[in-house]
């Protein structure tokens, strides 16, 4: 029987963000910039704001490096294992019944 893993992670920039005393989304624009990461402000406030589900390496060690934080300290991961599940018994759904007279129809095929 295999067990499943549950796995989760919490983005916490805007924590690690606020220790350092940056409390507003545009102050990380030029910052980035000057490590050669372009973001929009917008973009950057997606980043800050939400929990983003792909990150690019550059984008990460940039905020690593303005930050003077490591990838853990940004991304905690939380991995559990899974209840399995449990089907009681007689609670199988049954088979459907066979459709009564039909059938497929045969298809011919005709050269050109």
């Amino acid at each position: 029987m295999t067990i499943r893993r549950q796995v989760s992670y919490q983005w916490r920039l805007r924590e690690v963000m606020a220790t350092r005393g940056l409390f507003t989304t545009s102050n990380l624009v030029p910052l980035l910039a000057e490590r050669g990461v372009t973001l929009s402000a917008s973009q950057v406030h997606r980043l800050v704001t939400g929990a983003p589900e792909r990150l690019s390496l550059p984008v990460l060690a940039a905020l690593c490096d303005l930050l003077d934080v490591t990838p853990a300290e940004l991304i905690t991961t939380r991995a559990v294992n899974a209840a399995p599940q449990r089907i009681a018994v007689g609670d199988t759904p049954a088979p459907a019944p066979p459709a009564e007279g039909v059938r497929p129809k045969r298809v011919q095929l005709r050269p050109e």
